[in-house]
Formats: C-alpha cells, sequence, structure tokens
C-alpha cells in the first residue's frame, strides 16, 4: 500500500528541468532509498514530498490527500506529518539537547513536553546529554539528537538526506541498525537519500536509481 504517489511531476529552475515527468509510488511501513549521483534530482525529490517546493507540472499525493499541485502548495509542510533530517543536521547550536528536541512540540503547543522528551531521550539512550549541547556531544550522538527531533512529533513519513555521510564507517553500521529499529519501533516510513551503494542495499527495502531527474530503475 503507498502513503506517497507523485504522478508525472516537473520541477523547472531557470527554465531547466530538475525534474523531469516522475511518477513514484512510496511503500507504507518500507524503508525506500533514493540512490544517485550529486545532483541527480534526489534531494529535490524530498523537498517536494515535504512540501518546501513547489512542482512546476504534476501532483503529489500523501495517503488520499493532495498536497501539492502545479506551483501550488495544498496542503502545507507542518500539516503533512512528515519529518525531515538533513544532511547537516540543522541543529540549533545556541539550544541544547532537551531545547532541540522541545522546540517542535512547542509549536504544537503539546500538553506533555517534558515527559515527551525525556521518552524519546531515552529510547536513544541519549537522555544524558540532555543539558548539553550540539558541539559538546559526538557526530553519532547528534545524529540521534536530529532523528529524536524529528520522531517526537510522531511523524508518519521521515525523509533522510544523506544524514551518515558524515560518520566513519562503525558508525554508519551502527546508525543503519538503529534506523531499522526506529522503522519496526514507530512503524514510521522512511524516505533515505544516498550516493553510497552499499550503504542504500543494506539499509532499505526498496532502492530506486535516479539519474538525471528520473527514477531510472527499482533495484
Amino acid at each position: 500500500m503507498s502513503i506517497i504517489s507523485l504522478k508525472n511531476i516537473t520541477k523547472t529552475y531557470n527554465h531547466r528541468n530538475i525534474i523531469e515527468n516522475l511518477s513514484l509510488e512510496i511503500n507504507q511501513g518500507k524503508i525506500t532509498s533514493l540512490l544517485g549521483n550529486s545532483g541527480s534530482g534526489k534531494t529535490t525529490i524530498l523537498r517536494l514530498i515535504a512540501g518546501l517546493e513547489k512542482p512546476t507540472v504534476g501532483e503529489i499525493y500523501i495517503g488520499n490527500k493532495l498536497v501539492s499541485k502545479e506551483n501550488k502548495i495544498i496542503i502545507p509542510p507542518a500539516q503533512r506529518e512528515i519529518g525531515f533530517i538533513f544532511q547537516d543536521l540543522a541543529l540549533w547550536s545556541h539550544m541544547s539537547v532537551y531545547e532541540n528536541i522541545a522546540f517542535g512540540l512547542k509549536l504544537k503547543k503539546s500538553q506533555n513536553i517534558e515527559q515527551e522528551v525525556v521518552e524519546i531521550l531515552e529510547f536513544f539512550g541519549i537522555g544524558q546529554y540532555k543539558n548539553s549541547y550540539p558541539n559538546q556531544i559526538s557526530g553519532g550522538q547528534q545524529q540521534l539528537v536530529a532523528i529524536a527531533r524529528s520522531l517526537v512529533l510522531k511523524p508518519k513519513t521521515v525523509l533522510m538526506d544523506e544524514p551518515l555521510a558524515n560518520l566513519d564507517i562503525y558508525l554508519k553500521e551502527k546508525m543503519r541498525n538503529q534506523i531499522k529499529e526506529l522503522r519496526d519501533t514507530f512503524n514510521v516510513t522512511i524516505i533515505y537519500v544516498t550516493h553510497d551503494h552499499e550503504e542504500a542495499y543494506a539499509l532499505a527495502d526498496d532502492v530506486l536509481l535516479v539519474e538525471g531527474g528520473k527514477i531510472s530503475k527499482k533495484c
């Protein structure tokens, strides 16, 4: 069963098609990897799904809801139940680990912020760092904070844009296992962008090869 559908999507920048006539179905509860070289259009696909970009042509559905259509954002990013983990993690350096994770809950005006943050910190085993700042913890711990910040909002889908690119081999393998575990534990759908073939096949249920703004094949 698909949770996200892109139908005949074209995205144009400066008279150049970055994405061209792309149709794509993302299966619910699966880890789908978008595999391709830099500039192939992988990140643009994520941004279109998240609602950070508008399609020039085509339609995007989440579940059975039309969320974007031909230069229009119909349902804004905050209402799509999607988490986005960027390659640079985008943690706020002036906020503690606790404050980073609590930020989205405050925007949602959650009634149980402290409990929800403590529970997610305990799940990832980083409770001892809640008062630390991002520059005071390791790269692997920063990755966990970024993932925790996304999952605490209970999204149905999590988009990951090469989040392990800057980790060493040992940490990459450990984080891949944790990503699989969080998919099973939180019952989320994950779309994972990478240029690393080994990483894509080790992690994903479905691997889609992206070339020139198109899905060239399903591996």
